[in-house]
């Protein structure tokens, strides 16, 4: 699709890699920003989970409606307003730890606001990239997660040390009006012209949205066929799509909690400080950036070489990162010092970016034209677990407070990091027996 050099496809792609590079320095900017403010004022750890996890809530609301909402007007569009609103938010809203109602509406706002990204992302993604560039489009896309995740954990320690927590949320809100500016000047919707083969292979003109009546004239007079509703029940009820969603849950469930503790377990387990760390910090991050990517290389490889099937190439990428993230996540807390610990949640956070080569592409295969739709489903399971693993690690801290135990003891931390362990386990059986790489959504 297109003739130039640089094809439209590989801006838009790269636009949505910077996407999520800035959604996700808000996220871990919110955690380092947050959990300095409150430690300076004592808010105890169960607390500070229920401000954490809140953005979760906002974030689950709008998944599946960012999904249909996409699939009605466009994901471009909504990937816009997504952005202004969330950043808008930031710009505004003060970071005061013992005024908790206005956090916790404020990050309802920004869960909400993000909620819509991701589902908007899959369906424009759907609409430009071929299939056989999908692996690594949408792994550099989400890579961009990793990404800004590293770059918030190397950046923001110091600007909250030298200028604050609220300068973090300033910040933010400079990043997504800049990226907003961008988006809008630069983002179109892919031609609906002389794209045959392009329909064929289920991507672009066909996954535009339609507007009018249920038929609409082509340009030769003859009417279409009536527009299809979307497939609720069939969707809901599919056994590959639940495979997702296991998978889906589980990796957020794993990631939200060592992107939000991970700033409490170096400071509070470890009695290491941030500032003083360095560069290392961002490692965890930077390899899920690697990771995410070479997955998507060897993914789009596979496929394209014939080496093995679609269904093959996510089972075996997905079980491969799944596998090795279990074992990295169950051995954390038994590494005392910080290299040890970076080694581990390294390798715990790279591995499951790989596994994304799995799951998280197989939105397109088995439904291109209800990507987003799909995407948002998935993503709400994804969402629960941030709500369910950010939360239950503040009360199992404070548990083990209680019993007495302190936090720099790796009894205190075992079962926060034993229970996605277990979860990568048990999803990647499930992924196994229940995917597939065919497509099953017309």
């Amino acid at each position: 699709m297109g003739s130039s050099k640089f094809p439209k496809r590989f801006l838009i792609v790269f636009l949505t890699f910077i996407c999520t590079s800035v959604c996700y320095i808000e996220r871990v900017g919110f955690s380092i920003a947050y959990t300095a403010a409150a430690d300076a004022v004592g808010i105890n750890q169960t607390s500070k989970g229920v401000i954490l996890s809140t953005f979760y809530y906002g974030y689950a609301c709008s998944q599946v409606p960012g999904g249909w909402v996409a699939q009605k007007i466009g994901g471009r569009r909504v990937l816009l307003l997504s952005f202004v609103l969330w950043s808008l938010t930031c710009a505004f809203v003060p970071l005061d730890p013992t005024r908790p109602m206005i956090l916790v509406i404020a990050r309802l706002l920004v869960g909400v606001a993000q909620g819509f990204i991701f589902p908007s992302i899959h369906t424009v993604l759907a609409q430009w990239v071929p299939p056989h560039e999908r692996s690594r489009s949408v792994s550099f896309t989400t890579s961009g997660m990793y990404l800004g995740a590293a770059m918030g954990m190397l950046m923001l320690p110091s600007l909250v040390k030298f200028r604050g927590p609220q300068s973090v949320f300033l910040a933010e809100a400079f990043l997504g009006a800049i990226w907003s500016l961008i988006w809008f000047t630069y983002a179109t919707d892919p031609p609906r012209s002389d794209h045959r083969k392009a329909t064929a292979s289920g991507f672009g003109e066909s996954l535009l949205p339609i507007r009018g009546s249920s038929k609409m004239k082509a340009e030769n007079g003859v009417h279409s066929t009536k527009i299809p509703g979307i497939p609720w029940k069939r969707i809901l009820f599919s056994l590959p799509v639940w495979a997702i969603v296991v998978n889906n849950f589980t990796f957020h469930y794993a990631l939200y909690v060592l992107m939000n503790w991970l700033p409490t377990y170096f400071e509070l387990g470890l009695q290491l400080s941030l500032q003083e760390m360095g560069s290392s910090k961002m490692m965890p991050y930077f390899n899920m950036f690697i990771f995410s990517n070479i997955g998507g290389v060897i993914a789009d490889h596979l496929v394209t070489k014939k080496i093995l099937s679609i269904t093959k190439t996510r089972k075996v990428l997905n079980t491969v990162g799944f596998m090795v993230a279990s074992v990295a996540l169950m051995a954390l807390p038994l590494f005392r010092t910080s290299g040890g610990a970076l080694f581990c949640s390294s390798v715990a956070l790279g591995f499951l970016a790989l596994g994304r080569a799995g799951f998280a592409v197989n939105h397109m295969d088995i439904a291109p034209r209800y990507a987003g739709i799909v995407m948002g489903v998935s993503n709400t399971a994804g969402t629960l677990a941030g709500i369910v693993g950010v939360d239950l690690t503040g009360r199992l801290l404070e548990a083990a407070k209680a019993a007495e135990l302190d936090l720099t003891s790796p009894d205190s931390w075992r079962v926060v990091f034993l229970i996605p362990g277990l979860l990568c386990i048990v999803s990647s059986f499930v992924f196994l027996v229940l995917s597939t790489g065919e497509r099953i959504f017309d």
